[in-house]
């Protein structure tokens, strides 16, 4: 953060990404400068074009010289990722991946909450029962890339796949975790979410971690539950849960499964967060290149990718009416959150939302 003409001021990289990605990013930006007029920041954005055209040109994904360049920002501000000219994997390992490693992004932030007008397919369930935040670590896990094959592509080859878990990396995520949760002060209780029957090493370590650093919060009530019955009771009873924190894989299952709940991934917005140095903020959907220039793309998960960057960096009342301006629309003007069913262009959505924060009324 620093001034500029005495207004607060912030340095955004960009990186619209593959599809509908530079799309939704678009009007997410149109949003965020309503906010900084009304709430007096100042954002400064500056385009990156890494992405799937780039590799095709180039065959260069993402340099360690980009890497050192996005450090200098205060946050990464991410569209899409995904070409359906590049093979699959090639773009999130080596752009996602990539930099939520070395950004030493450990905190995968995932809100899981249905907004009025939204359907959800959970039966006799409504935005009361659908308020909740899953922790994920991001930075180990199975998705550290070790193990290997043995006798690969004969009859008796083996492939191992290692979880990596230290006990600096649980437990700095259980810390957040427990802050988070403390910070958002509503039911005030913190689910562990695990497989201890089962991976008996390395949930030992996160039972034992979470246990430890529980006693430091006793204003905070605590829960255990498998990986398997959190998504029976995210699907049964979502009001159960305020945070959950868990690890890399069981994280990214039971986020996806919370995207669904709110009412699909046109709706789901996401943080790669290093409390200490430079976040990203994500739609979670995908690409999603059968859209791509028809102007008929959601942008509301974009655009609250935006609202958490805001919250993030401190503006967190500039981030709270960007949420309600979401409600707004949703509640009252969209028609559904499906590509082509909104009854409005991706644009229009985006004026719409921009308007509201403006204004607290849609013209």
């Amino acid at each position: 953060m620093g001034t500029e003409n005495g207004v607060r001021s912030y340095n955004i990289a960009v990186i619209s990404g593959d599809g509908t990605g530079p799309e939704v990013i678009q009007e997410g930006i149109k949003v965020l400068n309503e906010a900084g007029l009304r709430f007096n920041f100042k954002l400064n954005f500056k385009e990156y074009d890494f992405g799937g055209e780039r590799y095709l040109k180039t065959h260069e994904i993402l340099l360690d010289s980009d890497l050192e360049e996005l450090k200098k920002y205060d946050t990464i501000y991410l569209g899409a990722i995904g070409h359906p000219d590049v093979a699959p994997g090639v773009l999130e390992k080596g752009i996602l991946l990539k930099t939520r490693f070395a950004l030493d992004q450990y905190i995968n932030l995932r809100p899981v909450k249905l907004y009025p007008g939204v359907e959800t397919p959970l039966k006799d369930k409504g935005p009361d029962d659908i308020d909740f935040v899953v922790v994920r670590e991001n930075t180990e896990g199975l998705y550290t890339g070790c193990g290997g094959f043995l006798k690969k592509g004969t009859s008796g080859e083996v492939a191992i796949q290692e979880s990596v878990n230290t006990r600096f990396g649980v437990e700095r995520c259980i810390r957040f975790a427990f802050e988070y949760t403390k910070k958002r002060n509503k039911a005030k209780k913190l689910t562990l979410c695990g497989k201890t029957n089962v991976l008996t090493y390395a949930f030992n370590l996160w039972e034992r971690a979470f246990n430890e650093v529980a006693k430091e919060y006793p204003d905070i009530t605590t829960d255990y539950a498998h990986v398997d019955a959190t998504c029976m009771w995210m699907v049964k009873n979502p009001e159960w849960f305020d945070v959950i924190v868990t690890d890399n894989m069981f994280g990214d299952i039971i986020t996806d499964l919370g995207a669904m709940i709110q009412g699909g991934m046109g709706i789901a917005a996401g943080g790669n967060i290093n409390p200490e140095g430079v976040s990203m903020f994500e739609p979670i959907g995908g690409s999603a290149p059968k859209y791509t220039g028809k102007n008929i793309i959601n942008p509301l998960a974009a655009i609250s990718a935006g609202a958490m960057m805001l919250e993030y960096l401190g503006e967190e009342k500039a981030a709270l009416k960007i949420e309600q301006a979401v409600m707004y629309v949703t509640a009252n003007k969209l028609k559904s959150l499906s590509a082509g069913k909104m009854g409005y262009s991706t644009s229009e959505v985006g004026q719409m939302v921009a308007e509201f924060v403006a204004k607290d009324k849609i013209c």
